[in-house]
């Protein structure tokens, strides 16, 4: 593990998600000096503004609020760049978020680890291990896998404290990401004609306008403005949470650790030999 000092801080990303959320409450209890850093899209729920509020008052601390100084939100960089996604990521997450990560760790210069909201599951431990073994330079710190904690124990952690889950997690969606999320499939879209027809209606158009759409299936492009609303009705409108992280490679494929650390026989931090200064 990483040692840090008075001089170091600690970034702690908060996403307005309930994993990032109860990690920063763990990382200002655990790490000395935390910046708790949050990075706007505008182009998520308006509720947003309300969880960061309460979180607020629950941390007693101020969130540092960044955003991109290039572009406005999800559809600006869509309609700029005319590119929405790849196996390789989106244009959006690497302009709207990572981008701004890199400028404020260019601007922090040194730090003595970054805090991330990964829960204690099989596949968030295995993306841990990943991101320890690819990015030893961010000097990653797990809270929730270390405290053993899933993303149910983070929703109930909020509702305990007396904070109301965030918009998008009552609507039904899986992780509060930017409403139109471009990572989302068939039955996601479907969902959001449903819940916002304006963000619905601005992605088909925008889709039009470059030649590039948000899904694909086996017979290729699928243009939202085509999109039958009876399709994926019966499935569950999952999207990957919108990650500040860069591209984890082999994030799929099991590292031989994970199942010692959910066994708890083994630290998350595997690959590490020093320990925190808390």
């Amino acid at each position: 593990m990483i040692t840090s000092n008075y001089t170091n801080p600690i970034l702690a990303w908060f996403s307005c998600g309930a994993t990032s959320a109860v990690a920063c409450k763990y990382a200002l209890a655990l790490y000395k000096n935390v910046r708790i850093i949050y990075i706007e899209t505008h182009s998520a729920h308006q509720d947003n503004e309300r969880f960061i509020h309460e979180c607020e008052n629950w941390y007693n601390t101020k969130i540092e609020r960044h955003e991109s100084n290039k572009y406005k939100n999800v559809l600006d960089v869509i309609s700029k760049m005319k590119f929405i996604n790849s196996p390789f990521g989106a244009a959006c997450t690497y302009h709207l978020k990572k981008e701004v990560r890199y400028q404020i760790e260019k601007e922090c210069g040194c730090w003595g680890g970054q805090v991330w909201g990964f829960e204690f599951s099989k596949k968030e431990i295995n993306r841990a291990i990943r991101l320890q073994e690819q990015n030893p330079e961010n000097k990653p710190l797990f809270p929730l896998i270390e405290k053993q904690l899933t993303k149910e124990n983070c929703l109930s952690i909020l509702l305990e404290a007396g904070i109301a889950l965030p918009a998008m997690y009552t609507l039904g969606y899986k992780n509060n990401n930017c409403i139109g999320c471009v990572k989302g499939g068939i039955a996601y879209w479907n969902k959001i004609r449903r819940d916002f027809p304006e963000t619905f209606k601005k992605m088909a158009e925008i889709e039009r306008e470059i030649n590039a759409t948000c899904i694909k299936d086996k017979d290729g492009k699928v243009f939202l403005d085509t999109l039958n609303p009876s399709r994926g009705k019966e499935e569950t409108p999952l999207v990957p949470e919108c990650s500040l992280m860069c591209q984890i490679e082999f994030e799929n494929l099991i590292d031989k650790n994970v199942e010692e650390v959910l066994k708890g026989n083994k630290s998350i931090y595997i690959n590490n030999n020093q320990t925190h200064n808390r």
